[in-house]
This record gives C-alpha cells, structure tokens and sequence, in this order.
C-alpha cells in the first residue's frame, strides 16, 4: 500500500491515479480521517502526559483527603485517554481499510485507458505467425485434444465440476517437460528453485493484493479457517518476508516457485476461455524478487527478457503489451504481458505477465531490509514474473506445432524431456 504521508503530500496525484486505474478510493476521507488520527494522537499524548504527572504527585499528597482527590483525578484522566483511544481504533480501522484500497502509482510511461483494450504493443517475439496452406483450417486445442486422447473435459466436470480437466497420454508428460525446462532455465540464470504451498494465510494473500473473500474474489477460502487455495506462487513467496527483516547483503532474492494455482474464474465464458484458456486449476512457474528500491526497474526488465526468452525457445509467437492503467492489478507499479498466438482463437493471448510492485506490497506485508551502519529500515521492493503458466503454454504448444497432416511437432527445447518428436494417432 502506499504511505500515509505520501498520499497527504501528493492527494491530487493519488486522486488521479485512482481516476485511471478505475479504482473508486476515497482520497478526500482518507486526508480528513489522518488529520483527525494526528488530532486525537496529539490529544492522547498530551493526556499521557497529563496522567503521569498526576501519579507522581500522589506520593507527595500530605492528607488522606488530598490523596484521594488525585486518585480521582487519575482515574477521569484515564477515562478521557480511554474514551480518545476509542476514537482514534475506530478512526485507524476506517483509514486502514481505505488506505489498503488505493492502488499503487502506475509509472509515468503506462499507457492510460480503461483496460485491455489500451494496451500498446511493445515488441513481436522471433517465431513467425504459422501460415497454412490455402483451405487447411488449424484446429483448436480442444479439437486436437479429442482427436489424439490428450485431455478429458467430461471427466474433469464429472469429478469436480466445470473448469477442471484430467490431462492424459502425451500431454502429461508435455506439462512436466514445461515445468522442467523452466526450472532449468531460470536456475541458468540464478533463481533459487523452490516447491510452495497451495495454501496461504488469508492475511498474506492481503498482503500480497488478493482478496480472499468478498464478491469481486477470485480465490477460493476454506470454510471456518484463515486459509485460502493460492492462485499464484506469487502469494507463497512474497509471504516469505512477512513481518521478516533481512540485511541488505541477502539482496536482491531471486526465487522461482512451482506450485498448484485455484481460481474461481467468476464470469469467464464463451469460446474465447474455452479449453485450457480459462480454467480453476493449473500448474505454474513463477519468478519472485526481492530487492533494493534502485534495483526494481532493472530487474523487471531482466524479468520480461527471461519470459520472451522461454517462449522463443518453444517457438511460439507472441507479441509484448505494455498494460493500461485500468488494466493494472492493485500491486502493479507496471506490468509487461506477453500474447502468444493461438490459432483455434484466432487471436493473441495472455500466456504470462510480470509486474514491479515496488514498495506496495512489502507495506502491506512488512517485509523490510536494514543497512549495516545505518539506523532504522527500509521496506524491500517485490516484483513476480510468470515463467510458464502450464495450461496456457500447453494450449499454444499444441495449436502451433500443429501440421497440415495432423501432427504435432514437439518443439526442440522440450524434446531432452519427452521420449517423442511429434504426437500423432494412436495405433
């Protein structure tokens, strides 16, 4: 979240900022609940005060009669700083909820619009767009799932309802070749590999920017527990230094995570989510950094140029979008998606994105690093980064590698992983 002193020195910015994030904080309450906070903190102090004074001369009353009239004086003195710390809890709860409902300032080069549809693309990757033959119509991977027994849709609604599937044959072994050739990838380039919970505390999906319950949540709860189902290794790893101070020596963190992801997918239909695009179950890598504050816009470049470097290598095209305002999640300072296309829809796709948080979800979660030689601390900075979100990664691997005689041609940087080249028919 952002800092309260920022927000009251820089209010006509925050106010826009919200205006085009589409985020409806009220900025006006926020400035006139923390003057009336300063108010009763002062009031509280000066009352602290006030009570001292008044048990230290008990001891110097000279009559019983004396002493019981400061008693009563300490005691109507504590009842005031009751009554004025009642007010100020209550005025911390309401600052509190507004303050963690403003969204995080989006850097000065975002594109502004109201969502997607502002988005600006930055770059192509090197894979061309497949081009077929005049008449041959590339079929999606839903098709060519059915057509060589790769993943049952039916069996997945039968055991736990619509949105879940069971992967089969080749396609199994396609999803762990994914997970490996990530792994090994971001290993190269220094990220610490690490297997995470599929759950989280419910305070540190706040923390990191999800909302584990209420009606706009994408996340499912547990019933009678603070737990939740996570919908990125985002959340696992950033709550790593929840509440944590680290030295700044143990900066920058890189870390990448594999886990199970759940979300509700509230609302998603239609042909567009079809299949693999839109599901409530998945397996994803994940990036994660912590870092210094001058060290973040570095490394969300390093971190987009290690997702365009995966998707080359599966030689799938994609284009880069730089996201819109309204487009950006809460955390996002800036956020890079990368569209592959996927020829059954006929169109570009999310496959990955990844974002520089800077300091809004460290606040959140008091993650914080000292300095040796230097007083007090600093909150770190956060940034996330999909490596391969398997469902959608294998969606584009089958659609493009797809061939006029029916085959799928596995690309080269999964087949050290796969005992086969190409699926085909089953004899």
């Amino acid at each position: 979240m952002l800092d309260r002193k920022f927000i009251l020195d820089n209010v006509e910015a925050v106010k826009e900022n919200c205006k085009n994030r589409n985020v409806p904080a009220d900025v006006d309450r926020f400035v006139e609940l923390e003057t009336s906070r300063r108010e009763k903190q002062r009031e509280i102090e000066v009352l602290n005060q006030e009570s001292n004074v008044v048990s230290k001369s008990i001891g110097k009353c000279k009559t019983p009669e004396e002493r019981d009239a400061k008693k009563e004086e300490g005691r109507l003195v504590r009842e005031k700083i009751a009554a004025v710390q009642a007010e100020l809890n209550a005025l911390e709860a309401e600052l509190d909820k507004i303050q963690r409902g403003i969204p995080n300032m989006a850097h000065p080069d975002c594109p502004i619009g109201d969502d997607d549809g502002s988005n600006t693309v930055v770059c192509y990757g090197k894979t061309p767009v497949p081009r077929w033959s005049e008449g041959f119509k590339p079929l999606d991977h839903v098709e060519l799932a059915e057509k060589y027994d790769l993943i049952d849709f039916e069996g997945g609604a039968r055991v736990a309802g619509s949105g879940f599937y069971f992967l089969k044959n080749e396609a199994v072994l396609l999803e762990l070749a994914l997970e490996q050739f990530a792994i090994r990838k971001l290993m190269e380039h220094g990220f610490k590999p690490m297997e995470t919970p599929d759950l989280a505390k419910n305070d540190v999906l706040q923390g990191t920017g999800y909302i584990p319950r209420g009606n706009e949540t994408q996340i499912y709860s547990i019933e009678n527990s603070d737990l939740s189902l996570i919908a990125t290794a985002e959340i696992t790893l950033g709550g790593l230094l929840a509440n944590q101070t680290v030295d700044s020596t143990e900066l920058p963190m890189k870390l990448c995570g594999i886990s199970h992801c759940f979300r509700t997918e509230a609302g998603a239909a239609g042909r567009a989510s079809r299949g693999l695009y839109r599901v409530h179950q998945f397996t994803k890598v994940e990036m994660f950094v912590f870092c210094l504050p001058d060290q973040s816009e570095s490394f969300h470049q390093e971190l987009l140029s290690i997702e365009r470097e995966i998707f080359d290598e599966l030689e799938i095209p994609y284009r880069v979008v730089d996201t819109a305002t309204g487009d950006l999640g809460g955390p996002a300072y800036r956020k890079y998606d990368i569209e592959a296309w996927m020829p059954g829809r006929d169109c570009y796709g999310e496959v990955t994105s990844t974002s520089n948080c800077t300091d809004y979800q460290a606040r959140r979660l008091n993650a914080r690093y000292k300095v040796k030689g230097e007083k007090g601390t600093n909150f770190v900075h956060t940034l996330n980064g999909t490596a391969v979100a398997i469902s959608r990664a294998l969606l584009a691997v089958l659609e493009t590698g797809q061939r006029e005689d029916g085959s799928i041609v596995v690309p080269k940087a999964l087949r050290p992983y796969v005992p086969f080249e190409v699926v085909g028919p089953k004899n």
